[in-house]
């Protein structure tokens, strides 16, 4: 399937599950457990190549009376067969829909313990609060666990497949003193109690301005990748996301589908980018490095913990470096009013990281990463999003021009070397 088809056809997924007929759809899916009173969608996931999947809170007239429920629908593939819990809708086009009640996710089985507080106590050992932090439906949770004695964790539940790869990735980093999260209890089936990180999110410093600390910050995040252990080079490779930008154009094209041609264009100029300059060497990667993920020491420039290392593995560290840069570049337009002091701080860091790579690699993957943030943009409920979406398109052709000006200040000198 070509790149527009694999577009065409996703947009006609999105539209399928978050139209006006999508009502229609959950009435017969969950017909057997009541009717459909009144439904709207909560949240869209699209995994680029990989299918659409839409939350819904639902009003459920059942046999128990009304009762309001989380539902989920997803284009995607399932492994798991139709079943009572588990229900298969045909839609238009041979568009196949799965459709199940939160929380029993057919790639998770371990999100009902996790969800449940009894369950979740008895798992402890102790009386236990749940919170949802996040759900990506088919792929992972994660809930804060508060427990009576004052503690705190964190419940991943991942597809059982995962379990043993995340484990070894937790206690590969404790193992060699990177500040991470431990593991404290897992099971067969999905679920992994991790410590909880000390810390708060670099976002709160980069919202708060770093000033004349700003260079000590990005030393001290570079030492972290710096010791990063040998070992995640074992580990299996996961592509950059700057190596997908045609999936990630895709995506973007069905939340801007007027600006497919720029989406197009920013896809090429990425690959341009990639195949005309140097990675560097293979090295451990952290995979998703960025100010979510980090996690600093208040009122010092000390990084306290490095958090959700699922993609912890073998790449560059432009990778890393370029989806720290990317991110940053996009929080301007998710919340104009709380990064004042970002863009001069970023363009700082960049100066100094276009020095310590190459600068046509970082700013492929900046673009590339930036690229692959425009589909999550659009949020339900905000009437915000659109021009949040058109900054980050914004923001990753900046990264791309450039890429290009460094490429031809390289071109050129190459040419007159000869």
């Amino acid at each position: 399937m070509s790149m527009t088809d694999q577009a065409l056809q996703e947009t006609r997924e999105v539209e399928l599950l978050t139209g006006p007929d999508a009502g229609d759809m959950l009435g017969a899916a969950l017909a057997s457990s009541g009717t459909v009173r009144t439904w709207k969608v909560h949240s869209v996931h699209h995994r680029p190549g990989a299918g659409v999947t839409v939350g819904y809170s639902v009003r459920l007239d059942g046999p128990a009376g009304a009762a309001d429920h989380y539902v989920c629908a997803t284009t995607g593939r399932v492994s798991q067969e139709p079943s009572d819990i588990l229900v298969r809708v045909d839609g238009p086009d041979g568009i196949a829909v799965h459709v199940w009640l939160h929380p029993n996710d057919p790639e998770l089985p371990a999100l009902k313990t996790a969800c449940e507080s009894g369950a979740m106590s008895r798992f402890v050992g102790q009386r236990v609060k749940l919170e949802l932090l996040s759900y990506r439906p088919t792929r992972r949770g994660v809930l804060r666990v508060s427990c009576r004695d004052g503690s705190r964790a964190f419940a991943k539940v991942v597809r059982p497949a995962h379990v043993r790869s995340l484990v070894r990735r937790h206690t590969m980093l404790v193992d060699a003193g990177v500040p991470a999260p431990r593991v404290l209890k897992d099971t067969e089936d999905g679920l992994v109690l991790i410590s909880a990180g000390e810390g708060e999110p670099l976002a709160n410093m980069l919202s708060r301005g770093m000033g004349d600390r700003t260079d000590q910050v990005l030393d001290n995040l570079t030492s972290l990748l710096d010791i990063l252990p040998e070992a995640a080079l074992t580990l299996t490779r996961r592509p950059a996301w700057s190596e997908r930008a045609d999936h990630y154009a895709n995506a973007a094209t069905t939340v801007l589908p007027q600006h497919r041609a720029r989406l197009e264009l920013l896809a090429d100029g990425v690959k341009h980018l990639m195949t005309n300059s140097d990675p560097g060497p293979v090295v451990p990667t952290h995979g998703d490095f960025y100010e979510a993920n980090i996690l600093m020491n208040p009122g010092t420039t000390e990084v306290s913990a490095l958090i959700d290392v699922d993609s912890l593995g073998p790449g560059h560290r432009v990778d890393d470096l370029g989806c720290l840069l990317g991110h940053v570049s996009v929080l301007p337009h998710l919340a104009p009013h709380s990064y004042p002091h970002v863009p001069d701080e970023l363009e700082r860091w960049t100066k100094r990281l276009e020095r310590a790579v190459d600068p046509v690699a970082l700013m492929a993957r900046c673009a590339g990463v930036t690229l692959s943030l425009i589909a999550g943009a659009r949020r339900e409920g905000s009437g915000e999003w659109l021009s949040d979406a058109e900054g980050r398109l914004a923001a990753a052709e900046l990264w791309l021009a450039r890429g290009h000006s460094h490429l031809a200040r390289r071109t050129r000198a190459q040419a007159t070397r000869s």
